[in-house]
C-alpha cells in the first residue's frame, strides 16, 4: 500500500547508514512512498535482512555494503544502486561514526581518533555527494540529504571531533547546493537532535534523558520516524523550491534561551 500523499514513484534512492535505526526508519518511508531503496551499510550489519523483511511488506528495497572510509567502496555502492535500479534521484546521507567514548575535549584529542572520525563523516559524505551528483544529473535532477547534527551549533564539553565534523558536513551542503543547482541537484541538511535509538538509549541514562528532554519544547525526544518524515519531504518534488539549507529536526531544542527550563522550574 503506497502513500500517495508523497509521491515517489519512479524515484530511487541510496541510504547509507540503512541498517540503524533512523535509517531503517527512512528506507521503510521511502519505499511506502513509491520509492525504490538501496540500504547502503557496514559489512555485518542488519542491512540485508532489513531488505529482506520490508520486500515481504510488497516494498522494493536492496541492501549492499559500504565503508565509507573507502572511496572505492562508495563508488561501488553508487555502481550497485544504477545496476540495480537504473538511475539514482535521492541521496539519504545518513551513516556516520558518533559516541566514541574517547572523543571528549580537544586537549585530551587522540589525533588518530579526530582523523577517523572526519575520514567517515567530512569525507565519506563529500565522498557519497562526488560519486552520486553525476548520476543524479544523468537522471535529471535529484535530492541530496545530509544527516547532520544540533552538536554542530553550540560547544559543548564532549564529542568534539564528531560535532566538527557535522560542522563541515553543513558548509559542504551548502557549497553542493551551489556548484549542481543549476543542474537540478538540490542538497539540504538536517540537524538532528537527541533521536531514541538503541545506541542513545544505552548511551543515556534517564535522568540524563529527563535534562534533554527538559529543553525541547515539543516535549519529548525524537523518533526515527520523525528524521524520516523530513527526509521524506526533502526528497519529494513537494520541497522542490528549497536547497542549500541546514533544517534544525530537534524538538525545538535550539530555538529558546538557554535558560528557559530552569525558570519556568522556580516559577513553578
Amino acid at each position: 500500500m503506497h502513500n500517495q500523499s508523497e509521491n515517489l514513484y519512479g524515484k530511487v534512492a541510496l541510504i547509507s547508514g540503512g541498517a540503524g535505526a533512523i535509517g531503517n526508519a527512512t528506507a521503510s518511508k521511502l519505499a511506502a512512498c513509491g520509492a525504490r531503496v538501496v540500504i547502503a551499510d557496514l559489512p555485518g550489519a542488519d542491512g540485508e535482512r532489513i531488505a529482506f523483511e520490508l520486500r515481504r511488506q510488497r516494498l522494493e528495497v536492496r541492501a549492499c555494503d559500504l565503508d565509507l572510509a573507502s572511496e572505492a567502496s562508495v563508488e561501488a555502492a553508487i555502481a550497485f544502486a544504477l545496476r540495480t535500479y537504473g538511475r539514482l534521484d535521492i541521496l539519504d546521507n545518513n551513516a556516520a561514526m558518533k559516541g566514541l567514548p574517547d572523543d571528549r575535549d580537544v586537549a585530551s584529542m587522540s589525533a588518530d581518533l579526530w582523523d577517523n572520525v572526519m575520514a567517515v563523516n567530512a569525507r565519506g559524505t563529500m565522498l557519497m555527494c562526488k560519486h552520486a551528483v553525476p548520476a543524479m544529473i544523468a537522471a535529471g535532477g535529484g535530492s541530496i540529504i545530509n544527516i547532520s547534527s544540533g552538536t554542530s551549533l553550540a560547544g559543548d564539553v564532549f564529542q568534539t571531533a564528531y560535532a566538527v565534523s557535522k560542522g563541515a558536513i553543513n558548509t559542504l551542503t551548502r557549497y553542493v547546493a551551489t556548484q549542481y543547482g543549476a543542474q537540478g541537484v538540490r542538497c539540504n541538511a538536517l540537524l538532528v537532535g537527541s533521536v531514541l535509538t538503541p545506541p542513545m538509549q544505552r548511551a543515556l541514562p534517564p535522568p540524563m534523558r529527563d535534562v534533554i528532554e527538559a529543553h525541547k519544547l515539543a516535549g519529548r525526544l525524537g523518533q526515527p520516524q520523525d528524521i524520516a518524515e523530513m527526509v521524506v519531504f526533502l526528497a519529494s518534488d513537494r520541497s522542490a523550491w528549497i536547497t542549500g539549507q541546514t533544517w534544525s529536526v530537534d524538538g525545538g531544542f535550539f530555538a529558546h534561551s538557554p535558560t528557559t527550563p530552569q525558570f519556568e522550574a522556580l516559577r513553578a
